[in-house]
């Protein structure tokens, strides 16, 4: 029991303090929904998603403790907890289906692949629930992603004050996009002000978002950089010194701009290969912690109170992954007209155990690295898939993979997710099963809100287009083009599968795919990016990394939501009026 006190010493509250409550848990979707279409919408641009409980967290003190005067950490927690799980299924989804899009497979039923990653998050939340004591209490890996929330959490002065900030970056970011949306100045020729080469491509993007992204990635943001720089300010001078680069005549023939030839031609498809390269890389370094993985499953087997009070029963957790375990089997047999119950049940059966698997190596690996592969997992995931189901036609193979292999990816971002919330919760002292019934209460929302923001933003922008790259989904289409016999530039996505491979060989985790994201990405958005990881290396430097945490990252954070939202909202009025027209 405990007692809370005013000022005088007079006790205004006795007993627990509130945790697992309708108001942590409405709160909890409210901002899960907002952050997940704000980062959705980024990782969408960047190729990368971010965690969204730290977010979560600072607004969250605006809400319980700034609007409904309401003091108990732990029960912010359960706010970041919910919002958090909300918010996985922006990477899950964001990293597989978008390639259904961008291969032009759009007929797909949208309802059964929601059910197919809601059932996919269960499972993951269900299966990593037993390895809790194990990996925290006993092996007490790091997780510093967790340790960072936590940090917020013990501070609400600073939490509130966090807040502010957020909202205030916020604010500034949405007046400017939709100034920048308005007007029509969404990219500013700054080469041919200092009278660049065109191949140089001095356009900067016009995104407040993109230099608050830049800012929270702060010094590892600048291997993502490097890579658009060597492409345009170093081998294409290097190729128009050696005049291998076309003619301005052959370029206007083709009608193409000489930035646009050098990126769809050579950079993109290299950049394809050493995303593809890079994290199938990380997967094989990752070898020792999938051995540790393993240990830590052996381990809790035999530990008689790996499941225990602190857990949700393990009753309850079978049905769980029974349940899931059936759903994906329906769904998997159903995805397709031409998929029969002996191929779907073994397409349901690897599905799942590849949940179980991964979901434990990512979480390890994210416990002692911060650094997740699950770009490389969704890969080897949907390769196995779609040779399960190369005999179905091409359509039917594409759509029946992706559509479990997005449940894998759903699942393998809620458990490593649910790791870093425990982890959270576990410097806090609050309690894991009230914890894990919060991160079950949220993985239901996350696939319906992203799958709506995903139809949304395509029908407006286009996936795969400049506006919204989804450098994710392209690799992930690409790689299946590649296995179904399609059209592809092999000797450029081998020979950038080399680079990757060997950059994700010098111990910086996923440098392989950072710089290959560079390579990819449209050279505005890197330009863009590099002002807020420069200036978050400098601001470190110079001010120490008190101010970065205390004040850069809130606003930072801030400009991500301002922009993501108005972006969104532009999105759904260019379709409201298209279908008006």
């Amino acid at each position: 029991m405990s007692a809370l006190t005013d000022s005088k010493g007079r006790i205004i509250r006795t007993g627990p303090y509130p945790e697992l409550t309708p108001h942590a848990v409405f709160v909890g979707y409210f901002l899960g929904v907002l952050i997940a279409l704000s980062i959705g919408y980024a990782a969408l641009i960047l190729g990368f998603s971010i965690e969204g409980s730290e977010l979560a967290a600072i607004l969250g003190f605006g809400i319980l403790r700034g609007l409904m005067n309401r003091s108990s950490i732990v029960e912010n927690n359960i706010n970041q907890t919910v919002a958090s799980a909300v918010n996985s299924a922006s990477a899950g989804m964001m990293f597989s289906v978008p390639a259904l899009f961008i291969l032009d497979q759009t007929d797909f039923n949208a309802v059964v692949m929601v059910f197919s990653c809601i059932a996919g998050g269960i499972l993951g939340v269900a299966f990593i629930i037993p390895l809790r004591k194990q990996m925290i209490d006993f092996e007490r890996l790091t997780y510093p992603g967790g340790v960072a929330v936590a940090t917020i959490l013990k501070s609400p002065g600073a939490g509130i004050r966090k807040a502010i900030y957020l909202i205030a970056g916020a604010g500034l970011s949405a007046l400017v996009h939709f100034i920048s949306k308005t007007s029509g100045f969404e990219n500013w020729d700054v080469g041919t002000l200092l009278s660049l080469p065109d191949y140089m491509n001095g356009i900067w993007y016009i995104s407040l978002m993109t230099i608050g992204v830049g800012f929270i990635a702060g010094k590892g943001g600048v291997f993502f950089i490097v890579g658009g720089y060597i492409c345009y300010w170093i081998l294409a001078p290097a190729l128009s010194g050696l005049g291998l680069l076309p003619t301005p005549d052959t370029l206007a023939a083709a009608g193409q701009s000489m930035p646009g030839y050098l990126r769809l031609s050579l950079f993109r498809p290299v950049g394809i290969g050493m995303l593809i390269g890079g994290a199938l890389t990380g997967i094989v370094l990752a070898l020792p912690l999938i051995v540790s993985a393993v240990k830590s499953m052996q381990m809790a087997s035999k530990v008689k109170s790996a499941i225990s009070k602190d857990e949700m029963p393990i009753k309850l957790l079978f049905m769980a992954i029974a349940g899931a375990t059936l759903l994906l089997f329906v769904i998997a047999i159903n995805s397709t007209a031409e998929m029969g119950i002996i191929r779907g049940s073994l397409m349901a059966l690897l599905g799942t155990l590849w949940i179980w698997v991964a979901g434990v190596i990512l979480s390890e690996c994210i416990g002692r690295t911060n650094w997740s592969p699950l770009s490389g997992m969704t890969l080897i995931a949907v390769t196995i898939l779609i040779i399960i189901s190369s005999g179905l036609g091409d359509k039917a193979a594409i759509i029946s993979s992706i559509m479990v292999g997005a449940a894998a990816c759903v699942a393998m971002s809620q458990a490593t997710d649910l790791m870093l919330d425990l982890k959270t919760g576990y410097l806090l002292g609050a309690s894991p099963r009230k914890q894990q019934t919060g991160q079950f209460l949220g993985t239901w929302l996350g696939p319906i809100v992203i799958m709506a923001l995903i139809f949304v933003l395509h029908n407006a922008y286009g996936l795969g287009s400049d506006r919204l790259p989804a450098p994710q989904g392209q690799a992930l289409a690409s790689m299946i083009n590649g296995i179904l016999g399609g059209e592809v530039p092999v000797q450029k996505y081998v020979a950038g599968a080399g680079l990757g491979a060997i950059l994700s060989m010098s111990g910086v985790g996923g440098l392989g795919v950072l710089v290959g994201l560079g390579f990819y990405l449209p050279f505005n958005i890197v330009l863009t990016y590099s002002i807020g990881s420069l200036l978050r290396v400098f601001t470190d430097w110079k001010f120490g990394h008190r101010v970065g945490e205390e004040v850069g990252i809130p606003v930072a954070a801030g400009l991500i939501v301002g922009e993501a939202l108005v972006g969104v909202g532009f999105a759904i009025y260019y379709i409201i009026v298209g279908g008006m027209a």
